[in-house]
């Protein structure tokens, strides 16, 4: 789960610098990447059910290989373009492909993984397995971004990251091959699809709630009781999608260095803002034990000066630290609706709206970065400006809607 999350934001972390030396129109990069999302959330949901059946451990095994071939061939194509043997079309088609074969297949194994260790732990067990291999998942995409730069190499140069992470993913392969047992899963704990993971991706808790939950009722996208939530995370999604995946594009503008210096100083950013999301999520969130309603507040009011912060910044040092800020806000307002969406429904419905808040974190990163990057190409500072004027008026939304006397507020109160 780790390689498979790495790997992708490693890529994903040097492809605005590789975009650059080929002479590719920075919407192109972000497109190879809303592909992939694409195909990862439609393909997602085949896999985990799937993942409820027999072959757990064929389909894990498929989803690696995926991973395998899909980055190893990115590393192939980008240094043939970067040596000018393929024109920088031939070169953004070919990247095309690879990243549909990790769409396609590499989201085979997030749910193959949970259906396993599912199988594997007992029912007292399951949620902090599960939630392990999720924390995974999750730190896979810092790992990705602060690794990379230390893996542009000589002669590879910056699609080195890429050949790093697929004999990385060839060694989880081997040893799965020859260490993972053949069970079918225990009854009714399965695998649940998992979210695209990208810069600023990290996971809420939902996946595992879906993977353990009941299936006896299903919600639909405009049931009263969660649409708010789902509205919320689907702005503050997109929103962190723009700005995270156009940031490799402004560092090295405003900052005016070589390539290969770039992509160190991208790194560093995106490492800091990742560790910023998770702190939230992992130490404050826990600590100050806030409410659904307040972490949206707080969560959009703080993205929001992080985003016009972004817009001003000058330095690395002043980037990263508006970056974190923007980070650490978006890392409240992810639990903050998925825990507002779950506690607006009966057990018997976690499920299905843990289901829809996954496919919501998912969609955000399909059209999000071509969104974002678009409006990066029309003018520097305005996806960010964008992205903090849309989390301010999400603030207002909430606060008018999300009263203290609002039902769901006050049966969280209650509960």
């Amino acid at each position: 789960m780790l390689t498979v999350a790495a790997g992708n934001t490693a890529l994903q972390s040097v492809l605005p610098a590789i975009g650059r030396s080929l002479g590719l129109a920075d919407t192109a990069v972000a497109a190879a990447f809303s592909v992939s999302a694409l195909i990862w959330t439609i393909s997602a949901p085949y896999w985990a059910r799937r993942s409820e059946r027999h072959g757990t451990r064929r389909m894990l095994l498929l989803g690696l290989g995926g991973f395998i071939a899909s980055v190893g061939l990115s590393g192939v194509i980008l240094t043939a373009g970067i040596m000018g043997w393929i024109t920088p079309l031939a070169t953004f088609g070919a990247l095309i492909v690879s990243r549909l074969i990790y769409g396609s297949l590499g989201s085979a194994a997030p749910p193959a993984a949970q259906a396993m260790v599912a199988a594997r732990t007992k029912p007292e067990e399951r949620t902090r397995a599960l939630t392990l291999l999720a924390s995974a998942f999750g730190l896979g995409t810092i790992l990705g971004p602060a690794l990379a730069p230390f893996f542009v190499f000589p002669y590879a140069g910056l699609a080195g990251p890429a050949y790093v992470f697929a004999a990385l993913g060839a060694l989880v392969l081997f040893w799965a091959l020859r260490m993972l047992p053949a069970l079918p899963v225990d009854g009714g704990a399965g695998g649940a699809m998992a979210g695209y993971p990208s810069i600023g991706g990290q996971g809420t808790g939902a996946t595992v709630t879906a993977a353990i939950g009941g299936r006896t009722e299903q919600v639909g996208w405009r049931d009263p009781r969660i649409f708010i939530w789902i509205l919320v995370g689907l702005i503050a999604g997109h929103a962190q999608a723009m700005t995270g995946q156009a940031m490799g594009f402004l560092i090295i503008d405003r900052l005016a260095l070589p390539l290969d210096e770039a992509q160190q100083a991208i790194g560093i950013v995106l490492m800091i803002g990742a560790g910023a999301a998770l702190l939230a999520q992992w130490g404050i969130i826990p600590l100050l034990n806030l409410a659904p309603r307040q972490l949206v507040l707080w969560g959009c009011v703080l993205a929001a000066a992080g985003c016009v912060s972004i817009g001003f910044a000058t330095s690395l040092y002043g980037l990263a630290v508006a970056f974190a800020l923007s980070s650490l806000g978006f890392g409240f307002v992810r639990p903050g609706f998925t825990a507002g969406a779950s506690l607006a429904v009966s057990g018997a419905a976690q499920s299905s709206v843990a289901g829809k808040v996954t496919s919501i974190n998912g969609a955000a990163f399909i059209l999000g970065p071509s969104i974002g990057v678009g409006l990066y190409e029309l003018g520097r500072p305005l996806p960010y400006y964008m992205a903090g004027a849309a989390m301010i008026l999400l603030c207002l939304y909430a606060l008018l809607k999300l009263t203290p006397s609002h039902p769901l507020v006050s049966a969280f109160q209650e509960r």
